[in-house]
């Protein structure tokens, strides 16, 4: 497999950037979803991410990246991991990156029944799939206007209950299935179902840098990594640590921090100001805003925190207006700087 691009040498999109950070801080965010054009780093950014990241502990031996504190329960049962004194043993992992194709079946993502077995010995043996992979990782969607329906249902079933259940062919199993859903596409080519829009916690528009200078810095890196990864990673491997090692602090000190009355009035003000539909967006905001807080190493959860994610949690949650010709970022930008005048 090839190197990754560093994440640290991504020119511009900075919004991008920032959601990926603020879903790996808490993965219980519900993942980003990139729209814009082609070539504009959409997958160099997730798959540099990934490789940012702190590497995983999981039970030696399991298919499905078992979290030791977790699921360890599940991992006895179905894995048969090997044991040192009575204890299941354990390994560092990097995180994965799983790549959901658009002409994927439905067996190939939830898993299905292992034939070879089946033909060779008689045993009904389950073959995890897509998803098995993509635990506590991230499961990376490009295109993700234009995949299947049923898929998408699918999808929806596993990131509302963190677990895919698998009934077929005699095969009864569920094992736990909780990653960060990235999405990328281009509106041009389609939208995305309702339904599936507002499981994304996040949603970032990106587009082609306009001005000269910021063009001819993404050419002249990536040129540079084409013809050296290895010296190139080297480069900008300090700020890639010193990333790493934010990314990681962030994770400790998330749970200490607590959610002001005054933060919590401002977010539901901001989103019944927008109309929004149901809670997601409010819980979205809060949790993004102590990401970013905890990421940033700030003592509490204050109004620059959510002027900063509220964009990206709440633009993609808006309903038409047909009385307002105005984008979805124009009419929340609106909303908080009269909230925040």
């Amino acid at each position: 497999m090839s190197d990754p691009f560093p994440f640290s040498a991504i020119v511009g999109q900075d919004e991008m950037k920032l959601a990926m950070i603020v879903s790996a801080v808490d993965q219980t965010i519900g993942g980003v979803l990139v729209f814009g054009d082609r070539g504009t780093g959409k997958s160099t950014a997730v798959r540099g991410l990934a490789a940012l990241l702190p590497p995983m502990q999981v039970v030696a031996g399991a298919r499905y990246n078992c979290d030791p504190d977790r699921d360890m329960a599940f991992c006895l049962e179905e894995c048969d991991p090997p044991l040192k004194d009575g204890v299941p043993k354990t390994r560092k992992m990097a995180v994965p990156v799983v790549d959901l194709p658009l002409g994927a079946t439905e067996d190939r993502v939830v898993g299905a029944l292992d034939l070879e077995r089946a033909l060779s010995s008689g045993e009904k043996a389950f073959e995890p799939g897509l998803l098995a992979r993509a635990h506590r990782g991230f499961l990376y969607i490009d295109e993700v206007n234009l995949l299947d329906d049923h898929l998408v249902d699918l999808l929806l079933d596993v990131a509302a209950s963190g677990e895919n259940v698998v009934e077929r062919e005699g095969l009864s199993i569920r094992h736990p299935a909780r990653f960060v859903l990235i999405g990328s596409g281009n509106p041009e080519e389609g939208e995305l179902r309702p339904q599936l829009l507002d499981r994304f916690g996040l949603s970032v528009e990106v587009t082609t840098p306009t001005d000269l200078e910021t063009r001819i810095e993404v050419v002249r890196r990536r040129d540079a990594f084409e013809r050296d990864p290895a010296g190139f990673a080297k480069k900008w491997k300090r700020r890639d640590s010193t990333l790493r090692g934010k990314i990681k602090r962030a994770r400790e000190r998330l749970d200490g921090l607590d959610v002001p009355v005054a933060t919590l009035e401002r977010a539901a003000t901001l989103c019944m100001s927008l109309g929004t539909d149901g809670l997601r967006g409010e819980l979205t905001l809060i949790k993004a805003a102590r990401a970013l807080a905890a990421f940033e190493a700030d003592e509490e959860i204050g109004d620059g925190h959510l002027r900063r994610v509220a964009p990206l949690a709440l633009r993609h949650r808006l309903r038409r207006d047909p009385l307002d010709d105005a984008g979805s970022t124009v009419r929340v930008q609106r909303a908080i700087d009269e909230m925040f005048a």
